[in-house]
């Protein structure tokens, strides 16, 4: 659907919502819809991002298809969405990655066999395939400098393309607060995200996979979001006991990064697949096709770079070490090289949606 003719549906249908109210306690979309009397195109970019897809308005909605009105919130802000990430991502080229996934499963797959040819063929096989003990022994294999350069670009390559969106999602969120930021609307939006709240739907749960609501999407989602701190946690204590203390990995299973780091892998396993799961299971009729591709893409990536990295971990001490190492790095590569082309950036963007929504319900209040 072109952008204009889907921003004048989604301000169709969002008028019409205002004049019902009858979700109005569901989520905070419907909270930021009432003090709203139009949509302008920035506050239904706003009111996408600020949309959790938890799908209960849609099954409670009196005016969805096939009444004339045909009426699917959950549908149109999950265009609104890929549109949006699409509009503020950057180069053009990979930008269109949001819209054509082959084109950003092409770029991960890339990025990963480039890394795994260069290790084949930089790495000789009496390294590659020899048993490693000790300290440093993942450096044997690969060389420190060689795992943190790429990682430290492609970090700040991501970060640089983000702030540069952040700004471009502000400057275009609608009717901007009168208040500015402050420290009470972003500890409200942080609890709000940590916590999932949103994805309570009219309270019961998100009507997912199906009509009845559950709490299964909540679970999961909070398995792969806990899991992937407590993987970020691991990976800032083993930088500080290398680069502080001077203790070189391999750290024993007792150690506070092995514990942190395969708490957060077993996480994100069970929480991709039962996201993908369900995801593969839900009614398609209040999901937007494309949103949905980028999260079964995204949940393939990061369920892969996390078995990768626990298989890594099971084996660190036998010959299959140093194959699965460069594996994983692989996999890492592509998660940071895709991040700001795929559904990663849905943390972002509802972050700050969140924000703006706590800002305006504090000016009511």
């Amino acid at each position: 659907m072109p952008e204009l003719v889907l921003f004048q549906e989604a301000n169709r249908q969002l008028v019409i919502c205002n004049a019902c109210r009858y979700c109005e306690g569901y989520c905070a979309v419907f909270r930021a819809i009432e003090v709203r009397r139009t949509f302008a195109e920035g506050d239904v970019l706003y009111l996408s991002n600020l949309c959790h897809d938890c799908r209960a308005c849609y099954y409670a909605c009196m005016y969805s298809d096939p009444h004339e009105f045909a009426i699917n919130i959950p549908q149109i802000m999950s265009d609104v969405r890929v549109a949006s990430y699409k509009r503020w991502s950057w180069p053009a080229f990979f930008a269109r990655s949001f819209t054509d996934r082959w084109l950003g499963i092409a770029l991960a797959l890339f990025v990963a066999a480039l890394v795994v040819v260069l290790g084949t063929v930089l790495v000789s096989p009496t390294q590659m395939f020899a048993s490693h003990r000790g300290p440093g022994a993942f450096y044997h294999v690969i060389p420190y400098l060689a795992m943190v350069i790429p990682a430290i670009t492609l970090f700040f390559y991501g970060v640089t393309i983000w702030l540069a969106a952040s700004v471009r999602f502000w400057r275009e969120q609608g009717n901007a607060p009168t208040r500015p930021m402050s420290i009470r609307a972003v500890t409200q939006a942080v609890g709000d995200a940590l916590s999932l709240r949103n994805l309570a739907g009219g309270g019961a749960g998100c009507s997912y996979p199906e009509e009845k609501p559950s709490s299964v999407r909540r679970v999961y989602h909070s398995f792969v979001s806990w899991g992937f701190l407590a993987a970020l946690t691991s990976t800032t204590l083993a930088a500080i006991y290398q680069d502080l203390f001077g203790w070189l990995p391999p750290y024993s299973l007792s150690s506070a990064p092995v514990i942190f780091g395969s708490a957060g892998g077993v996480a994100m396993i069970i929480g991709t697949a039962g996201l993908a799961w369900y995801k593969i299971k839900s009614d398609p009729a209040p999901g937007g096709a494309g949103a949905a591709r980028l999260d079964l893409v995204f949940l393939a990536t990061l369920g892969s770079v996390s078995l990768s990295g626990m298989l890594t971990l099971a084996l660190r001490g036998t010959p299959a070490m140093g194959s699965l190492l460069t594996i994983h790095l692989g996999l890492v590569a592509a998660m940071f090289v895709s991040a700001p082309y795929g559904k990663f950036v849905h943390f972002l963007y509802r972050s700050l949606a969140l924000v703006k929504y706590h800002i305006e319900q504090n000016q009511l209040h």
